[in-house]
């Protein structure tokens, strides 16, 4: 299928956005946020603005007799009559802010748990992450039917590659040292957060738990799959996507009421745990044991008070998969 929308001047776009019912007050203002920030980051915070349109869908009524015709949302191109356009620029600085909140916590989670899988598999070996006898069977013995390749191949071509193209001064002392390869609390030092958790999740059932309980969470593979969810949220935040309404894709399982109370409100919500608040709680909890003096959790709840102003268009932190009285959590 051949592209055909034409290349549009920035005073053209905002025509379009007026024609369509977007209410604009200083235009001035607007095209230096649409040269600055760009007419398509935008869109993604004022298409929540737009009118939607209920419509039947009778293809399964044709397709079957017995079929019942069901309504589904038609996203329409014009725009709810309260709609500004600065409206959509304090989602975006809100949502901006919110992502290096993230980006903050996470770092801290991120060091500390380069030290919890280090330290728990270097007193196994030093270089356990190199041997296929400390991780359990799916990740170092199957293999990939396109690849050829076990997850723990891949891993550590990946791994390689971290280690080859760093500069790092530590790595180069190591390399000149004591050659290669380096020993895993040295290495770890290179791991991105997907390349942590992916070493993670290959681990045996036995060091998993025994990182898992420094959290308060008796199984590990329920903790891989947080730290699964929290790489998705990470790569959001660092490429600097939109966060705030977002459908994590990578969602991550629950433990029990029994070990963490706080999840109750999540586990018959499929919306909130399809969105970015439940995150947001898995950082928390970590950083209450990784940090418990940490301000970040008075800030982030700061923060969420201070979304904009929209119930006018039917939006607020709902939409973010916050519940009822969500404040005294933070």
């Amino acid at each position: 299928m051949s592209y055909v929308k034409p290349w549009t001047s920035h005073a053209a776009q905002l025509e379009q956005l007026e024609a369509r019912g977007l209410q604009v007050s200083d235009r001035g203002r607007a095209l230096e946020y649409l040269r600055r920030i760009g007419y398509y980051r935008l869109s993604g915070y004022w298409f929540a603005f737009r009118e939607r349109s209920g419509v039947c869908c009778l293809l399964e009524a044709f397709a079957s007799a017995k079929a019942k015709p069901r309504e589904q949302t038609l996203v329409l191109e014009t725009f709810k009559l309260t709609a500004t356009f600065q409206n959509a620029v304090d989602l975006y600085v809100f949502d901006k802010q919110l992502r290096l909140l993230v980006l903050d916590a996470l770092e801290r989670i991120e060091v500390a748990l380069r030290v919890d899988i280090s330290h728990t598999l270097g007193q196994l070996d030093p270089f356990a992450y190199l041997k296929a006898s400390w991780f359990h069977d799916e990740f170092s013995q199957t293999l990939d039917k396109q690849s050829g390749l076990t997850r723990h191949h891949e891993w550590l071509s990946k791994h390689a590659q971290l280690i080859g193209r760093s500069k790092e001064e530590f790595v180069t002392h190591n390399k000149t040292k004591y050659g290669l390869p380096l020993a895993i609390w040295v290495a770890c030092e290179v791991w991105d957060f997907g390349t942590m958790s992916t070493l993670y999740g290959g681990m045996r059932e036995l060091e998993q738990d025994a990182i898992a309980a420094k959290y308060g969470l008796r199984n590990g593979r329920v903790f891989a799959t947080w730290l699964r969810s929290l790489n998705y949220l990470r790569n959001v935040c660092a490429h600097h996507s939109r966060l705030w309404n977002r459908n994590i894709v990578d969602q991550p399982k629950l433990p029990t009421a029994a070990e963490m109370p706080w999840v109750v409100p999540f586990e018959q919500n499929a919306h909130a745990r399809a969105r970015c608040y439940l995150l947001l709680c898995m950082v928390r909890h970590l950083l209450q044991v990784i940090n418990p003096t940490s301000s970040l959790p008075q800030r982030m709840r700061t923060h969420l008070k201070t979304f904009p102003d929209l119930n006018h268009l039917g939006l607020n932190l709902v939409g973010m998969g916050v519940g009822a009285n969500w404040d005294t959590q933070w």
